[in-house]
């Protein structure tokens, strides 16, 4: 499926090299006000070449909105936005289209479609995430209007973890190093690690987490649309995701009882939790607390070591060796993805449970 959610949809399309990418979102409320430069803003986040630690592609990512906002206010009409392809190669491509990538799509989906658009992973390339992003941003102006705001950052690269909650006062420090984290100590050890990977012809992974502040309870629809289930299956359809996490994750694996449970308490008349091990999650609907959601990222596929392969052409054994322009790390671009996917599900989940209304 292109398209994801139940009342605030998203349809993306497009190729990594083919003319442009772009999304349609519809069932987004008429009268949000937004502005291009609100959805050029975020794609900037997530566009390539702005660091030594990302791609060197030179996409400057220009968006066009073609439809479903007019006089700076949303229509209610589906909102279709585009970015052009302005600096795809695929000349690194044509040498290797027969080969299969290790750690990429490329014999599944061959073996699904037969026709695949080989240059730059066509559409299981991240390129693909841009609509993601421009539709994300219309959620996050969206939730805006109603206190939600959605954060991510680097939690972890390369084993190197960041201690510590995100905190209101620790935000600013996110975007202050090409990594995106608040430490700044561990975000130039991440950095060098990253560097030293690259230099190497190889790559590294890690975690993002994001937190949504302001969120109401409520949220939530039992039983299969619990918001965590929906949350989970946005955020592990972003390339190169492996798992996710939802507040204490794993870990409460390991506790007892005693130590995962959120005890309750009464605060100015209204009922808190004393810790966040459910993430601002309980019975699939949010409790009023912080939305905490972590999601695991492999290393990079594509990297410039010789690895062992099939020529599907020739049907023999074979060696890859993948040039091209690939980020050492996807996590300092991902983050941007994991919010907007974030955002699109607290939209969606808005709109089901009432609290956003269908006109502002």
């Amino acid at each position: 499926m292109n398209t994801f959610g139940t009342l605030f949809r998203t349809t993306t399309w497009g190729e990594s090299h083919g003319s442009a990418v772009g999304c349609v979102v519809d069932g987004c409320p008429s009268n949000l006000k937004i502005s291009i430069a609100d959805i050029q803003k975020e794609l900037d986040r997530r566009r390539p070449g702005q660091s030594k630690v990302t791609t060197s592609r030179g996409e400057g990512d220009k968006v066009e909105v073609l439809s479903g906002v007019f006089e700076g206010k949303t229509l209610g009409t589906p909102i279709s936005m585009m970015v052009w392809n302005r600096n795809a190669d695929s000349s690194k491509y044509s040498s290797i289209k027969d080969l299969i990538r290790p750690g990429h799509g490329d014999l599944t989906w061959r073996l699904k479609f037969g026709n695949v658009d080989w240059r730059g992973g066509g559409r299981s390339s991240a390129r693909e995430t841009i609509g993601r992003v421009a539709a994300g941003a219309v959620a996050k102006k969206l939730l805006a209007e109603f206190g939600i705001k959605t954060v991510g950052f680097s939690r972890e690269i390369a084993g190197i973890w960041v201690e510590g909650a995100l905190t209101k006062d620790k935000i600013k420090a996110i975007d202050t190093n090409p990594v995106r984290t608040f430490d700044c100590k561990k975000a130039r050890l991440m950095e060098k690690t990253i560097l030293d990977a690259k230099e190497k012809g190889d790559s590294v992974g890690g975690v993002v987490e994001c937190v949504s502040f302001g969120v109401p309870p409520g949220l939530g629809e039992p039983v299969f649309n619990k918001l965590s289930s929906d949350l989970a299956m946005a955020l592990m359809s972003i390339p190169a995701a492996k798992g996710v996490e939802i507040g204490g994750g794993f870990k409460l694996a390991c506790m007892k009882g005693s130590m995962s449970n959120d005890e309750f308490v009464l605060d100015r008349g209204k009922v808190k939790t004393l810790t966040n091990n459910c993430g601002g999650i309980l019975g699939g609907i949010s409790n009023g607390m912080p939305i905490v959601v972590r999601v695991a990222f492999k290393p990079t596929s594509s990297i410039n070591r010789e690895q062992k392969t099939v020529n599907l052409k020739t049907k023999k054994n074979a060696t890859i060796q993948v040039e091209g322009r690939h980020d050492p790390c996807v996590v300092p671009r991902a983050l941007s993805i994991v919010e907007a996917m974030t955002n699109l599900v607290l939209a969606d989940h808005g709109i089901m449970s009432g609290m956003i209304p269908r006109k502002l």
